[in-house]
């Protein structure tokens, strides 16, 4: 029978606020706000609610019968009737309990899978539309939580926890309104034991709440540890620290271990004590039943449904503690969800954009004043003309402003000062994807996916004939080494790449710029990280791509860009000095000094 089995279901020690069986609950800032926005959000996919409602309902009207004309059917045995159409009752009243418990479970499967479906498109929609800057200000996997743990949360919540609450608040209401209907003192006697056992509740998990707190710190700092020397595991054996290392993780390990004892003992001293209450509870029920069933005011059958309501009424109580809990943590998932909904998009383009179909490459920044949010200022009135088909090659030390240059070229970030033109009208009247397209960027940081080669190197563009692609890997030096690969083109790479060097990856990444075939082209260290061999490759390939084409190229071998039509040295977010080579060598400045140092004279 439903619900009326003799042992106590297990009990989670949480009150609001605290913990979950051993997890931390994190407290949303505004439930009732978050909710409310949630609720919004989710218009147009709720259909078929209403009917879990009514499910949730019908589900809960089995918990509240059966004990009812199990009673029942105590009192006609007695008393000699026949029992038989009672009996067969209860076994209807099981069917129709455990096909309406399917149709809900199927229909809230169905319903909270929708809405999640609609809420996680949102949030990758929203954040594919977010500017660079957000991403730079956010870890990676905070973002990548935010996607899959709290919108797992919101679901868990909707497809399981709110259909249990929704039947577990009609489950006690119509348990205590047969309760009372059967005998008001006998209701009395019962609550009296449900309010001394909150009360204990409440007492046992303001104790747990700390520990599982201290519990989640010490795992997480041991955690870190392991990570830490797991990471640098070359570098500790190097400085022969592994004694150091093992002492400091034993310490962390036998703090954790006696946080977490601890908090299992004071959580483990709940159940006993809600037994003893509980065994006290029926033996008062007995005895007050009893007297009453001597006096002739209860029947025995009453007496038998009393017990097993009584027995259900407290477990909705506890799984209600144990959901709110859940809820909470939902609710504060759907917190951090909505502030990356909030956060502001890329610029929109302006009314009456212009179209960008056949740049020539004209680049001038003009007073280029550039910071980054809450820092220093990293451009200082920066003027530079870079006519089409220029190859222009910027340098300077780390942290001077080249790469932030090379960010305002292709609108990652927006001038905070000046402006820059493309072919006469700034970066900020065109259409963003058509600026983009007129970009072939190839970074120091290799960006490769899992897919085949030929997918890598066509990324950006749609149905490019395999002769295109390998034509665009013979430029960039590609060709060769992929064709040595298990499947040539069509082998799928491991997710960046790792199973090629890194002068490779960064062939394929050039290989996919020669493909672009965009009129600019922008070179970010593309040799920074590799051999002197690699570097030589490289360095063709770019010799190759750069052809006719405005380009600009940051490095730190300066031996990378000797050939290069303009040469700018940026210090301090000023343009320090710039020319050719001969000339920044005749002028024997910095770059001059910077070059002879890097050549050995």
């Amino acid at each position: 029978m439903p619900n009326s089995n003799m042992t106590p279901p297990p009990v989670n020690l949480s009150g609001p606020g605290h913990h979950s069986r051993g997890r931390v609950v994190v407290k949303p800032k505004n439930m009732k706000g978050t909710l409310r926005r949630l609720w919004d959000l989710t218009e147009g996919h709720r259909d078929g609610l209403g009917w879990i409602l009514l499910l949730s309902a019908l589900t809960s009207a089995s918990a509240i019968l059966s004990p009812l004309i199990i009673g029942n059917v105590v009192t006609a045995i007695t008393r000699g009737d026949p029992a038989e159409i009672i009996i067969l009752s209860l076994f209807a009243l099981y069917l129709c309990d455990w096909l309406v418990r399917f149709l809900q479970q199927y229909l809230m499967a169905s319903v909270g899978q929708n809405i999640i479906y609609h809420i996680r498109t949102t949030l990758f929609g929203v954040m594919k539309k977010l500017p660079l800057s957000f991403f730079d200000r956010r870890q990676h996997g905070e973002l990548m939580s935010r996607l899959t743990n709290d919108v797992d949360n919101i679901s868990n919540t909707i497809s399981t926890s709110l259909t249990q609450l929704l039947t577990f608040i009609f489950t006690i209401l119509g348990i205590l309104c047969i309760m009372l209907y059967l005998s008001p003192l006998l209701t009395t006697v019962s609550l009296a034991a449900v309010g001394l056992i909150f009360l204990l509740t409440r007492i046992i998990t303001r104790r747990t709440g700390k520990l599982f707190a201290e519990q989640q710190r010490d795992l997480g700092k041991l955690n870190g540890q392991i990570e830490e020397s797991i990471s640098g595991l070359n570098i500790v054996k190097a400085y022969c620290r592994e004694q150091p290392m093992i002492r400091e993780f034993e310490e962390s390990n036998d703090n954790l271990c006696r946080v977490a004892t601890n908090a299992m003992i004071w959580s483990g001293a709940l159940m006993p004590i809600m037994n003893v209450i509980n065994n006290l509870s029926y033996v008062a029920i007995s005895v007050v039943s009893g007297v009453m069933a001597v006096r002739g005011l209860i029947s025995i059958g009453m007496i038998s449904s009393f017990l097993l309501y009584v027995r259900q009424f407290t477990r909705p109580f506890v799984e209600i503690a144990n959901i709110y809990n859940n809820f909470q943590t939902a609710v504060a998932g759907a917190e951090r969800i909505f502030e990356i909904i909030d956060e502001q998009p890329e610029p929109e383009d302006v009314p009456y954009a212009l179209p960008l179909a056949a740049p020539k490459g004209d680049i001038e920044l003009k007073h280029v004043v550039f910071g980054y949010s809450g820092g220093r200022q990293i451009l200082k009135d920066i003027s530079i003309s870079i006519p089409a088909g220029t190859k222009a090659a910027i340098v300077g030390p780390t942290g001077a402003g080249k790469t932030t240059i090379i960010n305002l070229l292709t609108r990652f970030y927006d001038v905070s000062g000046g402006e820059i033109l493309l072919d006469g009208h700034d970066l900020r009247e065109y259409r963003m994807k058509d600026l983009r397209q007129a970009f072939g960027v190839v970074l120091q940081d290799t960006a490769l996916f899992a897919e085949p080669v030929k997918n890598n190197i066509s990324y950006g563009r749609e149905n490019v004939p395999m002769s295109e692609i390998e034509e665009a890997a013979r430029i960039a030096g590609a060709d060769a080494f992929i064709r040595r690969l298990p499947h040539g083109y069509d082998t799928v790479l491991a997710q960046g790449g790792d199973e090629l060097s890194q002068g490779e990856r960064q062939l394929l990444t050039i290989a996919r710029a020669v493909l672009a075939d965009a009129p600019i082209l922008i070179l970010d260290e593309a040799t920074s990280s590799v051999d002197t061999v690699t570097e030589q490759k490289i360095h063709r390939a770019m010799s190759a791509i750069t052809e006719g084409r405005t380009s600009f190229i940051i490095a730190h071998r300066l031996s990378t860009i000797r050939d290069s039509d303009i040469i700018i040295l940026i210090e301090d977010g000023k343009i320090a000095e710039q020319g050719n080579h001969e000339q920044l060598m005749a002028l024997n400045g910095h770059y001059a000094a910077m070059y002879r140092t890097q050549i050995g004279e």
